[in-house]
């Protein structure tokens, strides 16, 4: 028998909120599917399971709480048959009551709009979508719920005693503003981590776009917009190749050492519009086309900002990018996330001064910044590394 347990999410990460099963004892799964959905104080995760087999026993009930690493299921092997489950185990519902989903296919909601849906009754069946991807977000819900109000009148609520005034349900503000809050918490929790445990080094190099720039223009001029390439995904390819030539960089320090991972998956840093930020994976990016590469940058961040993320894309990026250029920063010098031993910024590009060849002229240039664990490399290698991404940014035909 394999017990599939409550995986780690990221170094931020104790406990999750089961929020939904997606499969009953009895099911035949396989490996890297979807069986449950773990709300984080970051986003509603979806779970894959990495083990082939048939469902046991499912120990943990809907709405539960538990530690990473507790059971959360049972898997038969080969052979085994299913024993009654126990006390513990989910006996009635297999799915969460707000909002039951067919096995295999699951609504995208955001936990916000979860919560909230569950406060007021909304079933979230009913509820059309208008987030990225059709994701279900408060204002749908708060829509659906005002739209239910007005078609069936409910008795008038008799109001509370004043002394029992502080069991009040929590409004969808104050509760934003507590998830909020225990987002900040986690990520301070793990940053705190970091700087303590981790010895950091930095470096930066000024790159200059002017060829990546031009190449990128030329190839996007018999492109509808909604398949423009980005500068960003120029980036992204830049540093997974060359974490892939300086390994390094790539990959987990554990047990007093360091592993290097044979893929590159880069973690892409995204601000989430209601406050903190998650870095979930893309993976394989040096084997990506950049094509392929800028729709799953796409994908991901609407997914992202919807509070729809799988597994995976949380616990197992090797190195991790973080772009702020957009909001006006020269430079940004990260903090490097646990067990990663790397981060990778990218400033904002600006017309600068320059000296090139012996001569003087404006181009466009972003300042590139390397934030490293000195347990895993040093100054040295971090410059080569660094120096490959800017010559890979001035052969862009090479990406």
């Amino acid at each position: 028998m394999i017990e599939f347990t409550m995986p780690a999410l990221g170094a931020d990460m104790d406990e999750g909120t089961l929020n939904e099963w997606l499969i009953k004892p009895g099911d035949t799964i396989t490996r890297g599917q979807i069986v449950a959905v773990v709300e984080t104080t970051k986003a509603a995760v979806e779970i894959e399971c990495w083990h082939d087999g048939v469902v046991g026993e499912l120990l943990v009930p809907v709405g539960q709480t538990v530690a990473v690493g507790a059971p959360l299921a049972t898997l038969l092997e080969p052979g085994e048959t299913a024993v009654p489950p126990s006390p513990a185990a989910v006996a009635g519902p297999v799915v969460s009551p707000h909002g039951e989903a067919p096995v295999g296919h699951r609504l995208w909601v955001s936990p916000l709009a979860r919560r909230t849906a569950l406060s007021l009754g909304v079933d979230l069946k009913t509820v059309t979508g208008t987030g990225p991807q059709g994701a279900i977000t408060l204002i749908d819900v708060e829509h659906a719920a005002a739209t239910a109000h007005h078609a069936e009148p409910k008795p008038v609520a008799v109001p509370a005693p004043a002394a029992e005034s502080s069991t009040a349900p929590k409004s969808a503000a104050e509760k934003a503003r507590e998830r909020g809050a225990a987002m900040r918490a986690s990520i301070a929790a793990a940053m705190g981590r970091s700087k303590r445990e981790i010895p950091h080094y930095y470096l930066s190099d000024e790159i200059i776009l002017d060829t990546a720039l031009t190449w990128l223009t030329e190839q996007n001029l018999n492109r509808p917009i909604t398949e423009r390439l980005l500068p960003a995904v120029l980036q992204l390819k830049a540093v997974a190749l060359a974490a892939q030539r300086f390994g390094e960089f790539s990959g987990f320090w554990r047990d007093e050492g360091y592993e290097p991972h044979p893929a590159v998956h880069v973690g892409v840093a995204i601000s989430l519009r209601g406050g903190g930020l998650v870095a979930p994976a893309i993976h394989d990016v040096a084997e990506k086309k950049l094509d392929e590469l800028m729709a799953d940058l796409t994908d991901l961040v609407a997914r992202a900002r919807a509070g729809s993320l799988r597994s995976s894309e949380m616990s197992d990026p090797t190195i991790t990018v973080t772009n702020l250029g957009d909001k006006g920063v020269d430079a940004v010098f990260g903090v490097i996330y646990p067990p990663q031993v790397a981060i990778v910024g990218f400033g904002r590009p600006a017309q600068r001064v320059v000296v090139v060849d012996g001569g003087i002229r404006v181009a466009t240039t972003v300042q590139t910044s390397l934030s490293a664990d000195h347990r895993a490399s040093d100054g040295h290698r971090g410059a080569l590394f660094l120096a490959e991404i800017n010559r890979l940014l001035q052969q862009p035909g090479e990406l």
